[in-house]
């Protein structure tokens, strides 16, 4: 016979599975006696009978799962023996499952990587719960928790499992929500239900669908220009919301700036540093506006452009800059004051107060500057030229900004000034004294005048001449003697001078220069002629024919010093050259007789004597003191008378021609006094030309 019972397992020990003895209708004493035993077919003893009731009772824990895992149905089998006779019942106990398990994922957290552009439906499987229970205590559904983007599908298996799904409803945005965090739950039939939970990490992978993008659409930066190389201008930010190569940024100037900029501005591809590499020149370009663009490193690539607006402050780095409009680099030195020399034109390349130029001219100088009208000026004479005092001047025009500190500029004007005849000649000496020795050379030069004109050129060209004395003795006119170099002002003798004609000459020089009209000037020349010893001493007593011998008688009782005669000569020369001497140069008694050196008397040294000859020759020689020394001789033949009446008649004839001898002296004297009042009036009325 076979028995069935049904308990829920994890029952306690000692619960009540069924009464053998009322289910087989049998006494429960009869049980007893009949030694009933039970046998199970496994190896635990999940039953025990209690033979004084009869009940069948669960002896240890009975786990369902264990026991039969997902069967839907389990069993327990026992065997109950009874001696007296031996029989055998087989008992079947069905375990019923109890909701005693929750459903369990495999682990407590997965992490799916889903790429952005995953298309919607798209599928991702999440690993089953699983619940050892059967039935409806098992595994029944899925809840997922809310979420934008992802629903739950399960799907039902023929054996009937059920296997979850996360569907792609709507897209993914890395860049809105880089990770989705979920929770799936797993439900169970029981009742009170069990569930587990799993926690669902989505990471979206990331694609390159968004371009990057500056935190500013335009930026703007001033830099003062000249601004030394490396200055930091700005420093673009921009962003891509995108990660790995696909958010990597990389800055670069773009190709629809010009070559000059791009000398001038660099960028840093890793940075966004822009900084100056070139010159800034304010004066050049105030605004530069760069054009950057922001690339991405994803495939393909996205980009994004920005401009940057950079203003260039000015500062004073440019002198103020002088230009000839006109200019005239010769002037005449008779132009009037407010003559216009020059027309100047300034400008600065600065701005603003640094671009306003101011012009001066150094107040020593006779120019000055007229401001025109704005960035125009006029050079103006201001006073009187006079190329003679300064021939030449370096007119240097400052021209100064105002800026801080300013700036200047230095332009030098040459200019010179042309020559105007407003000179005459000026001789170097008022006047000139020349001493000419007579029987000077045909042609030599007696002086050379000078004059000087501080004019220029043909103004300053000099002409002279000797000027005729209107009026005079044309004996003394100057052009019969003299002539001039018109050009060297060398006077020169045309004919020899005389001292003994001439003694004095004085004449004018004139001197014109080349201009027109022509400017003149005089100076006096004043020309003493110097004698030279270039006359012999002439003997004027005792007169004598050539190559004859004068004749003199004296008594032959002539007691001496008497005196006999005197030589009287005159020299034409004056000076040293006139100063005579006189010598016994021979004689037929010698120290017979004697002469005065200067004076040239004769005299008897001693008595005759009766032995002594009747006639005496003396050679007597008249000198000059010149150079050569110039002589003339004369020969005395003195006779000695005879004593008696023809002697004494002779005595008386010698004492006439003796008394005689005053009238000569005298003479001799008049002589002198003449020729030293001629010497003296010529030689005053010399000083008072000369004055």
């Amino acid at each position: 016979a076979q028995i069935r019972y049904s308990i829920p397992e994890e029952l306690t020990r000692g619960a009540f599975v069924g009464n053998i003895a009322k289910d087989l209708g049998t006494d429960v004493a009869k049980l007893a006696a009949a030694n009933l035993q039970v046998l199970s077919d496994s190896d635990s003893q999940y039953f025990s009978v209690n033979v004084n009731t009869g009940i069948i009772m669960v002896s240890e824990r009975i786990d369902r799962e264990q026991l039969c895992g997902q069967n839907p149905r389990c069993f327990l089998h026992l065997k109950l023996a009874i001696e007296n006779p031996v029989e055998f019942y087989r008992i079947e106990v069905e375990i019923l499952d109890i909701n005693d398990n929750p459903p369990e994922f495999p682990s407590e957290e997965v992490s799916l990587r889903i790429y952005e552009l995953a298309s919607l439906g798209a599928r991702f499987p999440i690993q089953p719960a699983q619940d050892p229970d059967v039935g409806t205590n098992t595994l029944q559904t899925y809840h997922l928790s809310a979420n934008e983007n992802f629903n739950l599908n399960v799907k039902a298996r023929t054996d009937g499992g059920k296997f979850p799904e996360l569907v792609l409803e709507r897209a993914l945005d890395r860049e809105f929500r880089a990770f989705h965090y979920l929770v799936l739950t797993a439900e169970d039939g029981g009742s009170p239900p069990k569930s587990s939970k799993i926690r669902i990490t989505i990471q979206v992978l990331d694609a390159n669908d968004n371009h990057p993008v500056f935190d500013k659409p335009s930026y703007g930066a001033r830099l003062v220009e000249n601004s030394p190389l490396g200055t930091l201008v700005v420093k673009l930010n921009a962003t891509d919301v995108d990660e790995g190569p696909n958010g990597d940024i990389r800055y670069a100037l773009s190709s629809h700036n010009s070559a000059a900029l791009r000398q001038i501005f660099a960028i840093d591809e890793q940075t966004g540093e822009i900084r100056v590499q070139g010159n800034l020149d304010f004066e050049e370009a105030t605004v530069y506006e760069i054009e950057v663009e922001a690339k991405d490193m994803g495939s393909p690539t996205m980009e994004e452009h920005c401009s940057v607006v950079v203003e260039i402050t000015d500062v004073n780095d440019n002198a103020p800059e002088v230009i000839l409009t006109s200019f005239s680099s010769s002037l005449s030195e008779d132009a009037p004051p407010g003559t216009v020399v020059a027309v100047i034109h300034v400008r600065d390349r600065d701005s603003g107060e640094q671009g306003k130029v101011q012009c001066r001219v150094s107040p020593d100088l006779p120019f000055q500057l007229r401001k025109d009208y704005e960035h125009q000026y006029s050079l103006l004479t201001s006073t009187r030229l006079d190329r003679e005092r300064v021939a030449y001047y370096n007119v240097t025009i400052s021209a100064s900004d105002l800026g801080s500190p300013p700036l200047s500029r230095h332009t030098i004007l040459p200019i010179s000034l042309a020559d105007v005849n407003d000179n005459a000649p000026q001789f170097e000496q008022v006047a000139y004294e020349v001493l000419v020795a007579e029987n000077n050379p045909v042609g030599s030069v007696l002086v050379t005048v000078s004059a000087v004109d501080p004019d220029s050129e043909q103004n300053s060209r000099l002409s002279y001449s000797i000027l005729r004395a209107g009026g005079t003795d044309p004996g003394l006119d100057p052009t019969r003697y003299l002539s001039i170099h018109p050009t060297s002002g060398q006077v020169s003798a045309k004919l020899p001078f005389d001292y003994e004609q001439t003694t004095y000459l004085q004449f004018h020089v004139e001197v014109s220069d080349g201009g027109s009209p022509a400017l003149r000037n005089r100076t006096l020349v004043h020309i003493f002629i110097v004698d030279q010893n270039d006359n012999a001493p002439q003997v004027h007593f005792p007169r004598a024919g050539e190559d004859s011998a004068t004749q003199l008688r004296i008594s032959p009782s002539i007691t001496p010093p008497a005196l006999i005669t005197k030589v009287v000569a005159i020299d034409a020369d004056s000076g040293r050259n006139a100063w005579l001497s006189y010598h016994v140069v021979e004689a037929t008694e010698p120290g017979l007789f004697s002469v005065a050196l200067r004076s040239g008397e004769i005299r008897i040294t001693r008595a005759l004597q009766e032995t002594d000859a009747s006639a005496h020759e003396l050679l007597v020689v008249v000198r000059d003191a010149g150079e050569p020394v110039l002589s003339t001789a004369v020969t005395l033949v003195v006779l000695v008378e005879e004593k008696g009446p023809e002697a004494l008649q002779g005595s008386e004839a010698g004492a006439t021609d003796g008394g005689g001898l005053p009238t000569i002296t005298l003479y001799l004297i008049v002589s002198l006094v003449l020729i030293s009042t001629v010497s003296l009036v010529g030689l005053v009325v010399l000083g008072m030309r000369c004055l």
